[in-house]
């Protein structure tokens, strides 16, 4: 029903929901969200006041001062006092409205058109009267190529976001359908997405992560230990990277010497600056994909097994090395990136069937990805027809792309891990989660101790507590 509203239908629903009462405070680029009410008519009850610091000098006034205005922080600042002053100036209301406060702090387009545009959008309210008070934050980046139709796409999202909040928010899905509704990704992109508050305790906000990188409105989202979702721009910028992709169904103590050791020889690089470093398990949508769907329970499976572990997890529609390696180049900043792999993935990047799709193949594809400040960080496997030791020195390519390889290596792009645990080396993922769904124990001397007990108590990859009970036979 809302995907067929327009915005002035929204707006106009809302304006006419005499329960619904808040404020709005937009700094930048952003006064297209109220705008949008009052054009609608029938604004008097629904907006107590609206305003735009626009000037950093009343901005510093009225927020406090500070180094970066366009940042999650800001808008919480700006969430805190918009609200807390709606209460306090209409105490009589809080028996007959819920109440809300949006907010956003935007960079458009400048004039020159040297940046891109991003902004931080939220809003609190409650969802009944009287209720506790819940926030809805997100991040943005702008694709349109004028200043104008950037705010025009900031007024339509501020209108769904806050339709959203009052009649779509207890379904993840449902709100996620009607944010998005009237702007298409090349219009603007939707990187971060969350629910906070009493009434979404049961909402886990990295199904909402994956359902933003699932529905195409992101290439790549990513959440911390505490489930929180992050915005990778602000959580990885300026860092030193160090990405290791892969299934991790599940991890096994093989991925976890692969990472250790990796680390490693990634510290050990002059370029690296170790109080600065941020290291990042990445899951694609392939990997988490059977019979051409995404199992919602598998991906938390392998979440809940990496967090358990104390490592960041990322997600991200970005199959192709380069593409990955292009994407935390921009967020880097000229920082060092490191991406551990195994052999055979290092081997499958030689292929070069893989890049069909690009008009300078194979060559535009390790020149976009590969040409930058990064380095590919290989450890070693077991050949599965020789049984011997396959590493970076001993794996085959293609004889028209030696030259390549000797390039990569002569430039420093590749090195082997060299210090590895080769006992560990026969162990396979497919054959631990074959092990865990046949019932049986040998398996944990394959994961981490902390990986066992959490797929023990979770019942993760289909361990079951409970024996299953032999079949009898009749004779």
């Amino acid at each position: 029903m809302s995907a067929k509203l327009t915005t002035e239908d929204k707006a106009l629903r809302i304006n006419l929901t005499s329960d619904i009462y808040g404020c709005f405070a937009e700094i930048g680029a952003g006064q297209e969200v109220a705008a949008n009410f009052f054009k609608a008519g029938g604004s008097s009850g629904t907006i107590a006041f609206t305003h735009s610091a626009y000037d950093m000098k009343v901005s510093d006034a009225m927020y406090g001062k500070t180094k970066r205005y366009v940042c999650e922080e800001r808008l919480i600042t700006m969430l805190n006092t918009e609200y807390q002053q709606l209460v306090k100036v209409l105490p009589q209301k809080t028996s007959e409205s819920r109440f809300f406060a949006f907010c956003n702090t935007v960079e458009s387009l400048n004039y020159h058109k040297t940046n891109q545009g991003h902004g931080w959008i939220g809003i609190r309210f409650q969802k009944a009267i009287g209720g506790p008070s819940n926030d809805i934050i997100l991040h943005v980046l702008m694709h349109d190529i004028s200043n104008r139709a950037q705010q025009d796409a900031l007024g339509i999202l501020g209108v769904n976001l806050i339709y959203g909040a009052f009649f779509n928010s207890d379904n993840y899905e449902d709100f996620i359908s009607a944010l998005v509704a009237r702007l298409p990704r090349e219009r603007m992109e939707i990187d971060m997405l969350r629910f906070t508050g009493p009434d979404f305790e049961e909402m886990d906000n990295r199904m909402i992560a994956l359902s933003l990188v699932r529905k195409g409105i992101t290439d790549a989202t990513m959440f911390d230990l505490a489930k929180n979702v992050l915005q990778p721009a602000s959580a990885l910028y300026k860092k030193n990277i160090l990405l290791m992709r892969g299934r991790f169904r599940p991890v096994t103590h093989v991925h976890v010497d692969m990472i250790e050791n990796g680390k490693n020889s990634f510290l050990q690089d002059a370029r690296v600056k170790h109080t600065n470093v941020e290291v990042i398990f990445e899951l694609t949508l392939k990997d988490l994909t059977a019979d051409g769907k995404i199992s919602d329970k598998d991906f938390l499976d392998r979440a809940e097994l990496l967090n358990s572990l104390g490592y960041t997890v990322m997600i991200s529609n970005y199959l192709k090395h380069y593409r990955m390696l292009e994407y935390l180049s921009e967020i880097a900043k000229g920082q060092f990136i490191g991406v551990i792999l195994g052999v055979y993935n290092l081997s499958a990047i030689f292929e070069e069937k893989y890049y069909a799709n690009l008009p300078g193949g194979l060559l535009e594809a390790f020149g976009r990805g590969f040409g930058r400040n990064m380095k590919l960080y290989v450890y070693p496997a077991i050949d599965v027809e020789t049984g011997s030791l396959l590493d970076l020195y001993t794996m085959e390519v293609a004889e028209n792309l030696k030259g390549l390889m000797d390039y990569m290596m002569y430039n420093d792009k590749v090195e082997p891990i060299r210090q590895f645990n080769e006992k560990l080396l026969h162990i396979m993922s497919d054959e631990v989660l074959s092990k865990i769904k046949s019932g049986g124990h040998s398996w944990e001397q394959d994961v981490p101790f902390e990986a066992a007990q959490a797929i023990k108590y979770f019942e993760l990859f289909g361990y079951s507590k409970v024996p299953s009970c032999p079949t009898s036979k009749t004779h």
